[in-house]
């Protein structure tokens, strides 16, 4: 049975890998820009110069966003297994009616 705490913790796996896959994309976007650092023109190379400089901020907001994340899901995997722990009662009744709901929904299908 899964605990809150290993259900915040998939969470905190899964929103690691969207910020995996969203490194891969600035990785792929600046390989792109080096593949083009050769082409000539002037509205090329300023747009180069934006597109570096807007997957700089990005990276940056990247790694901010990654760490608060992290920092705001163990937050309220703890708080919430404190809650359940503090009021075993209330969070098995709670569970039960949600149990019970989901029963009558899937029963009507």
């Amino acid at each position: 049975m899964s605990t809150i705490a290993d259900l915040a913790e998939e969470s905190v796996e899964s929103k690691e890998q969207l910020v995996a896959n969203l490194r891969r994309v600035i990785a792929d976007a600046e390989e792109l820009l080096a593949a083009t650092a050769d082409e000539g023109g002037s509205k090329l190379t300023d747009l180069r110069e934006r597109i570096s400089e807007h997957l700089r901020v990005a990276r940056d907001k990247l790694a901010d966003a990654e760490e608060t994340v992290r920092t705001h899901a163990r937050r309220a995997a703890y708080a919430a297994d404190d809650y359940v722990h503090d009021n075993p009662w209330s969070s098995i009744g709670a569970a039960a009616a949600l149990g019970i709901l989901i029963g009558v929904l899937v029963g009507r299908r």
